[in-house]
């Protein structure tokens, strides 16, 4: 009897996305495709803003003031809220946790 080991033959679409049809799982193929070059742009957004946040608090720090300011975390956090509901605050405060830097 040979043990040769066996070839492994690649999931059909339908494992991979869960769907239960070759068209979903076509359909979600190409969406998530999508979703992956949209995360890649935001990834670049973030990386963009933490810099731009990094000029703003070097500004604010040589001319003596404090490398956080409050009342406007605040405003960023409201933004946020009114645009996205609760889960914007969760996704503001970690923005702002990743832009401040060292504190």
């Amino acid at each position: 009897m040979s043990t040769a080991p066996a070839t492994a033959q690649p999931a059909p679409a339908t494992d991979v996305t869960g769907a239960r049809t070759e068209d979903a799982a076509t359909l979600i193929t190409g969406a998530r495709e999508r979703v992956d070059a949209l995360d890649d742009r935001i990834i670049g957004l973030v990386q963009e803003r933490m810099a731009v946040s990094a000029v703003i608090q070097e500004a604010r720090i040589t001319s003596g003031g404090r490398r956080v300011n409050l009342s406007r975390e605040m405003d960023v956090l409201s933004h946020y809220r009114d645009a996205l509901g609760k889960p914007g605050t969760t996704l503001a405060m970690t923005l702002l946790e990743l832009c401040r830097g060292r504190v």
